[in-house]
């Protein structure tokens, strides 16, 4: 064997690992350091699971590989993590072939991290990009949000607007010049050269000329403002003090700026468990021994009956049904301990049991495949039996009188999603052989006798309902002859090659059967701080929350209920493995047979549910939650050929939208953006929010329209391809109810204020044409035409974009039924976008004509001289500038310093500069146009009457339409005070007006 480092690894090539390294490929494991022949991984950047998962080598392989010579034969690439089936053929001189079957137990992935084995040697099966993991890649894709999508629509409008203006103009100049005298008067005659031009060329030289007059119309400065209020306003969630943890010293991140409008449009909302709803640090919390409820307390004897059967209060079962109990908490698992030291496992470091045993001499840290395991483990320590670990199938356990107790370990029947219970075979010293098994209430208790289970159920399910997990013990002696055809019916099965799942099961429930019911335990997953309240707050604001997970069924199940996504009264519609399982019809014919019938109840039978009606107005209804497993989305994705593949995910989707939550679990990184890629690609077009802390969250926080990386123990992965990370899951709450809703509104604002003040600057400039013979005149000066949208009207909507709090923060905290009203882009929908655009035909109307009914006297000066041209533009610009910023002004609610001084500092910035550029002869001007022509504007009372008269009939629908407006809506009835009645007051009065029409009179005061 020759040790390369930093070559190429090809299918075939024996890879060696050491402790604490990554697999560099997917390898079959041919030998471990450990006797047992074992090794142990972690699977965080797979599968978001951090437990130490225990994989074994091929039967019968060499101990040393250099004489080892062997073919392995096995499937396709495909991206199910828990899915692998192939077989070795090892060849031996003068000896036939041996075919050792090969499963998802001897395969290392790529991605996975070797623990608590010093090394290993394999052979690369997969490599490159037909590796599992390269395969649950998802690619990154252009992401945009719905805002720039409506501003692209809304530009095609205006673009067809100022193409018919031109038409218009076109068409009607030369209809006019067509009149005799129009087109070559006396005073005006033609060059030689202009008779000789073509008249088509002259006609597009026209339509070019009115192109360019109107072209104002179409806001280009508009893209400029929104990019710089994306940038600069993402700084507040990064700037946000409630973002801080004080933990990892860190708060918000923002890696792009271009999604915060899309933070107030979500619509469903994917979220890992694992790390991202729980902290995966499972508590044993009490137990039930035949009847009778134990706590812990520090007591000499580690036991507190706290209560039991009303007839027996404070009674206790027997100690031989207690060390019975404990005896199976300690032996029915696949824990190992780890004893290395803290610092490697320092969240499985388990402190000496005081009491009746003094404490060890070095603490040690427990490893398993579930987190589950070890609080188990841990349990029956608080109650003086301790695991000492397992060496050569020998399994050590120090009981109540410090004795050390020894089991053979004969087999492990493990867990499996289908059954739903694992279990052990050991044999004590004495030689008697014992079953245990632990598993889900359903799958052990039609497995032990009828009469005790009734002692045990009342605990169960009071368990249950308050969200642990629970798992009940059994137990049963074999005889000699029971062993035997166990232990031949397991090799046999654990050989097969061709069913070798469905031999196993056979055999598992051959054996778990006419077994003695113990006890039960619940064990608490402890939730993020304030998940539970996060996840009601979300689907307050009407989000449905789907749970994408790569864990367990019953333990995500009890995460659900923990986090109250699932309530006492939900009726779960469970589409697993466990449930197609039918003897009469196919799994397809009962996957269909399934969507069916749940389509029938959650749908078809359903009250129509108005948009937004949340949980607690809708009680009366019957809830559904939904379950769905890897395997089966997988049928669901990809049906048989026959099949209708749009019926499937168009049942599923449908019943999906119906349910209160959605659980998916035993999920690959790649099915997780599956799912998300399905709903983000259904009808209506939903918006999507993935969040996830881990590697093999990163494809569906890539596929959702906005990711969400939190900054977790799992590394940061998902931070990087994150487009907002933030520290713990509750900082959600606040990102999308608070900043989502008030980026929306602020640059939904922007958007259709800039095409707004636009139509009302350019509608003049196209009325003018009818009263100049079509000729192109301009009715603005030409530094009026550039410093409009730069200067005059920019700074006042980039700070009203920035700072506008139509609804204070703490308001829109508490009333998450808010973020409703702005949900499906509400306010750039084209009923809103008519509204303003005209608004602006009005406005620009007025204007016009409004100067027009002023220019009817001639006379407008005191010593009788009359206004020109430039003076009559000069007062429609004016009032046209004092109006826009005077409507924005009205639409503000949250004033501060800073708004002041752009919106009054604006207003003076354009009467000096008038001043100043019609005051003075400028050089370097060829001809000065508004040479003192404002000035000598100013000095007519009639002008200063005429433009305070129009800004105030431009004004007034506005503010009659708010005031006469009545208030609707639920929440104009609610007045949900916050730090005081005042406040409370206003804020609910205002958030029953409409949020594109407000007055300044409800907030004029507030301050940031």
């Amino acid at each position: 064997m020759n040790h390369l480092k930093h070559m190429p690894i090809t299918v075939g090539d024996v890879v060696e690992v050491v402790e604490d390294e990554t697999f560099p490929c997917d390898l079959i494991l041919l030998q471990s350091s450990r006797e047992d022949s074992t090794c142990f991984v972690t699977t965080a950047s797979l599968d978001g699971e951090s437990n130490h998962k225990t994989h074994y080598t091929v039967p019968d392989t060499e101990k040393d590989l250099q004489s080892l010579y062997a073919t392995i034969e096995c499937e396709q690439p495909q991206p199910d993590l828990y899915k692998f089936v192939g077989r070795m053929h090892i060849y031996k001189p003068e000896q036939e072939p041996a075919v050792r079957s090969l499963g998802p137990e001897n395969l290392l992935l790529k991605g996975a991290t070797l623990k608590n084995t010093k090394k290993i040697n394999g052979v690369a099966v997969y490599t490159g990009m037909e590796t599992k993991m390269a395969l649950n890649y998802q690619g990154k894709s252009q992401k945009r949000s719905a805002v720039e999508k409506s501003i692209n629509a809304f530009l095609l409008v205006y673009l067809c607007i100022l193409i018919s203006k031109a038409v218009v103009c076109t068409t009607l100049k030369y209809v006019w010049q067509s009149k005799e005298g129009q087109d070559e008067p006396w005073y005006n005659q033609k060059t030689q050269k202009e008779k000789d031009t073509n008249m088509y060329l002259k006609m597009f030289t026209d339509f070019l000329s009115f192109m360019v007059l109107f072209n104002f119309i179409i806001p280009v400065s508009m893209y400029v403002t929104v990019e710089m209020q994306k940038f600069l306003g993402s700084f507040f969630i990064t700037w946000d003090k409630d973002f801080f943890d004080p933990e990892i010293q860190e708060g918000a991140l923002v890696n792009t700026s271009d999604l915060n409008e899309e933070l107030g449009q979500v619509e469903y909302v994917f979220t890992d468990k694992t790390g991202t709803l729980t902290q995966n640090n499972m508590e044993f919390i009490e137990c039930c021994i035949d009847g009778f409820q134990y706590k812990h307390r520090d007591e000499l004897d580690g036991f507190t009956v706290t209560d039991g059967p009303v007839s027996k209060l404070q009674q206790r079962a027997g100690q031989e049904k207690e060390e019975l109990f404990l005896r199976a908490l300690c032996l029915c698992h696949t824990v190992q301990v780890k004893e290395d030291g803290a610092e490697e496992t320092p969240r499985d470091q388990v402190d000496g049991i005081d009491g009746m045993f003094p404490q060890p001499e070095e603490e040690r840290g427990f490893i398993a495949s579930s987190p589950d395991e070890i609080a188990l483990v841990k349990g029956a320590m608080k109650y003086g039996f301790t695991f000492l670990g397992l060496e050569s199938k020998c399994m050590k356990i120090k009981n109540r009188q410090n004795d050390v107790e020894e089991y053979k370990l004969l087999h492990v029947l493990n867990f499996d999603p289908v059954r739903r219970r694992m279990s052990v075979i050991v044999q004590t010293r004495s030689g008697e052989t014992l079953l245990f098994c632990k598993g889900a209430d359903s799958s052990i208790f039609p497995r032990v006798k009828p009469e005790e289970v009734e002692r045990i159920r009342l605990h169960v399910e009071r368990n249950a309902t308050e969200g642990y997990r629970t798992l009940c013990v059994a137990y049963k002696q074999l005889s000699a002859e029971e062993y035997a055809m166990a232990d031949t019916g397991l090799r046999e099965a654990r050989l097969a090659l061709q069913d070798r799942e469905e031999k196993l099961m056979a055999m598992y429930n051959q054996v778990e059967t006419g077994m003695s019911l113990i006890g039960a335990t619940a064990v608490e997953d402890r939730l993020q701080e304030e998940a539970a309240e996060t996840m009601e707050a979300l689907q307050g604001a009407g989000m449905k929350i789907w749970v994408l997970t790569g864990d367990k069924m019953e333990t995500a199940k009890s995460t659900c209920y923990a986090c109250r996504l699932f309530q006492r009264g939900t009726e779960l519609l469970e589409l697993t493995v466990r449930t197609l399982d039918d003897e009469r019809l196919k799994r397809e014919e009962k996957l269909i047979e399934l969507l069916r019938d749940y389509h029938r109840r959650a749908v078809q039978d359903a009250p129509p549910v108005k948009a937004g009606v949340t949980r607690s107005w809708s009680k009366a209804n019957q809830e559904y939650g939904f379950i769905i497993d890897g395997a089966t989305l997988s049928l669901l994705m990809n049906p048989p050929r026959d099949a209708d593949t749009t019926l499937y995910r168009s049942l599923f989707l449908q019943i999906c939208q119906n349910c209160t939550a959605v659980l998916c679990c035993r999920m690959a990184p790649l099915q997780k953006a599956q799912i998300v890629k399905m709903v983000k690609n259904s009808k209506g077009s939903p918006i999507t929010l993935s969040i996830g802390d881990g590697a093999n969250d990163v494809s569906m926080i890539l596929e959702a329209h906005v990711g969400i990386g939190i900054k977790g123990k799992e590394g940061r992965q998902a931070v990087r391809n994150s487009d907002y990370a933030i520290p713990k899951l509750k900082h959600l709450k606040k990102l999308l109810l608070a900043h989502g809703h008030l980026y929306y509104v602020r640059i939904a604002h922007l958007v259709q204020y800039f095409f707004y003040k636009n139509l009302c600057f350019i509608l003049p400039q196209f009325l003018y044409q009818f009263f100049c013979g079509y000729s192109q005149q301009p009715l603005y000066d030409a530094a009026y035409l550039t410093m409009y949208n730069i200067c005059f009207t920019s700074m006042p909507i980039l700070a009203y974009s920035l700072l506008e709090q139509h609804i204070s923060i703490e308001i829109l905290l508490v009333n998450a039924s808010l973020y409703r009203e702005i949900a499906k882009n509400a306010m750039l929908r084209w009923r809103p976008f008519l509204y303003w655009t005209v608004l602006g035909l009005f406005q620009g109307l007025l204007f016009f004509f409004g100067v027009r009914f002023l220019f009817s006297n001639p006379a407008l000066q005191d010593n009788g001289q009359v206004f020109g041209n430039w003076s009559y533009g000069t007062i429609v610009f004016t009032v046209l500038v004092f109006t826009v910023t005077l409507k924005l002004a009205l639409d503000t609610r949250h004033w501060t310093w800073i708004n002041h001084f752009v919106i009054w500092g604006s207003l003076a910035f354009y009467v000096f500069f008038s001043f100043f550029w019609g005051g003075i002869i400028w050089p370097f001007l060829k001809q000065q146009r508004l040479y003192f022509v404002f000035a000598n504007m100013l000095s007519s009372v009639s002008a200063w009457l005429v433009i305070i008269i129009l800004i105030l009939l431009s004004l007034l629908p506005e503010i009659l339409l708010v005031v006469l407006r009545k208030p609707r809506g639920p929440h104009s009835r609610q007045k949900k005070p916050v730090q005081s009645n005042v406040v409370g007051s206003q804020s609910s009065q205002s958030s029953a007006r409409p949020l594109l029409m407000r007055t300044f009179s409800d907030e004029s005061n507030s301050v940031i």
